[in-house]
């Protein structure tokens, strides 16, 4: 196994943790669906082989620490759902890239932003990362919700960026500062002991 492994962390009803090889036919499941692919780089998986090269590069950027990626497991069960990392780390200027990716069947639970709120807050503070970024096709309406209630900014817009599945798509990028999330906590905090 891996010399270094990204630590876990644990919310109410996920646990985010490094990859097993037995998550295979899980992730395969959730890569396998054209709409969560819908807006991701690379169409529907077809095989196993492509969700084995996702656990094998992981265990890898796991030995180098150039990527933070995660399975996102269900806390009671330990069954892969979906995955998110932090990637593209730029260690003088404390920044990185935000990615996610979660199983149709469990949108609209409130899972993502669960899982993204423990890694986010994770990188600002464990990590000591400063600026973490995230660009997302515009159509994606889901995800930019999710980003903004989370604290991201949408900072630009770049049309006909990628070409996805045949298509030319726009990219919105989204950034959120260190500062922009320990104002939102603070904010939180004080709405609470209000409330």
């Amino acid at each position: 196994m891996s010399a270094f492994l990204p630590p876990i962390l644990r919310t109410a009803r996920l646990v985010l943790r490094p990859f097993e090889r037995s998550d295979a036919p899980d992730l395969l499941r959730v890569f396998a669906d054209a709409e969560v692919v819908r807006y991701w780089s690379s169409g529907a998986w077809t095989d196993i082989a492509q969700a084995e090269a996702m656990i094998a590069e992981a265990h890898q950027a796991y030995l180098d620490g150039g990527l933070y990626r995660y399975a996102i497991a269900l806390a009671d069960t330990n069954r892969l759902i979906g995955i998110c990392n932090l990637r593209g780390h730029f260690e003088q200027n404390r920044r990185c890239e935000l990615g996610y990716a979660l199983g149709r069947a469990h949108w609209g639970q409130g899972y993502a932003g669960e899982a993204l709120e423990a890694l986010l807050g994770h990188a600002f503070h464990a990590l000591d990362i400063n600026r973490i970024e995230a660009d997302i096709d515009p159509r994606n309406e889901a995800s930019a919700r999710l980003l903004e209630k989370l604290g991201f900014r949408q900072e630009g817009y770049m049309p006909e960026r990628w070409i996805v599945h045949g298509e030319k798509a726009d990219t919105a990028f989204y950034g959120l500062l260190r500062r922009y999330w320990d104002e939102r906590a603070a904010t939180h905090s004080s709405a609470h002991a209000t409330g």
